[in-house]
Formats: C-alpha cells, structure tokens, sequence
C-alpha cells in the first residue's frame, strides 16, 4: 500500500492491487486544476514524442509497457477486466516514433454525493517505460486525460497514489476524506473536474469488481 493510505476496515486480506499506481510518473509542473488544464502542444514535448488516445493495434504494446514498468502481470490482468467489462473512460499513450512510451487508464467509478451519483473515474494504473522516468512523460498523460475528460462532462476523478506527486494537479486528500472508501489517508485523494460535484455532506466510493477490492464494511 502507498505511504499514507490505509485501509478501512473490513478488510480480512491485502488486496495486491492498489488504485493510482504508477510507475515513472514525472516530477515537474505546478499544481494544475482542471478547469484551466488544456492539451499540451507538441512543441511543448520532444520532438517526436506524441501523447494521444489508444488504438486497437496498441493493446498488446500497453500490456508490454505495464509488465516493464510494474515488474508483473497484475497492471495487466486488471487493465484486461476493465476493457472486458467496458469500464475504461479513457485510456491515453505516449509515443516516441512507432514506440510506446507511456501509458495512462481512466475507468468509470460508482462515486455518489448526498445520495446523487456522478459522472467519475479513477486513475489507475499509469506507466512509463523505466528508460524514459521522471522526464515528464507522466505529467503530461495526467494533464492531457484530465482536460479530455472535462471536455466530455466527466465531473470528478479519484486516485490512490503518491501525496507528492499527485496534488500539483489539484488533487486533495481532504476533498476525498468525507467519501466512504475501502482507502482513506493521505495518498487517497478527489479531484474535482466540475466545481462543486463533491461538494455535499457525505459520499460514497465503490470500485468495480476488476480490481478485486472489497467494500467497506
């Protein structure tokens, strides 16, 4: 589990997945909100570094890039369960000429606030291939999948991961401390991309089946 998360309880077992992982995001940028985050321009990255949505002849490179990166197949299996179960939101690459270089996943979530339930998703997992970490490439597939995803009316996402990292892109532990969650902490943390759509008294987090997580109790 990532520093400064913890798990509700009810919990009987460590699930081996954990929401958010990421493996080689960047370290640059400033915290950026939503509702100012625009795509960034191809002069603004390498030469022939091109960020933009998946295509059907990248699955198997995707699945390539999360085995390099996280060191197994669980990035894998659970990406594989989202496209099966028809969850996935958005799911965004980088490429550098022909290869992949980086790869983000946004998949739906069943988040409600006071009783209402949103239009949300979850960023999980996200990698870069272990020669090209902390150049930046991970900034740039959060800032781009963020701006796409107001773009289509998405109203909130939902991330477990590093509490150094992921708050320069507006993310906040406190914004997500009032949903009930099988994670709370300071590396579980809310982003709203419309104002004010988790803004009520109460609220609830359920995670899909794919990533074998259990409710809590």
């Amino acid at each position: 589990m990532r520093a400064g998360a913890q798990r509700q309880r009810g919990d009987r077992h460590q699930h081996r997945h954990r929401p958010g992982r990421e493996a080689g995001d960047g370290v640059l940028g400033r915290p950026h909100p939503p509702a100012s985050a625009r795509p960034r321009s191809r002069a603004q990255a390498p030469a022939q570094e091109v960020i933009g949505e998946e295509r059907p002849d990248d699955i198997a490179a995707i699945a390539a890039l999360n085995r390099a990166a996280f060191g197994g197949e669980e990035e894998v299996e659970i990406i594989d369960r989202l496209r099966r179960d028809g969850l996935v939101a958005l799911s965004l690459v980088g490429r550098d000429a022909d290869a992949i270089i980086g790869h983000i996943l946004f998949s739906d979530l069943d988040v409600t606030v006071d009783r209402r339930r949103i239009r949300a998703v979850t960023l999980a997992p996200m990698a870069v291939v272990p020669d090209r970490q902390s150049a930046g490439i991970g900034s740039r597939l959060v800032r781009l999948g963020l701006a796409l995803l107001t773009e289509r009316g998405y109203e909130a996402v939902i991330v477990l991961g590093h509490p150094g990292y992921y708050p320069r892109f507006g993310f906040s532990a406190a914004l997500a401390a009032k949903l009930a969650a099988p994670f709370s902490g300071a590396a579980f943390m809310a982003l709203e991309l419309k104002p004010g759509a988790l803004a009520g008294t109460s609220g609830a987090v359920r995670y899909p089946r794919a990533f074998r997580i259990e409710d809590p109790a």
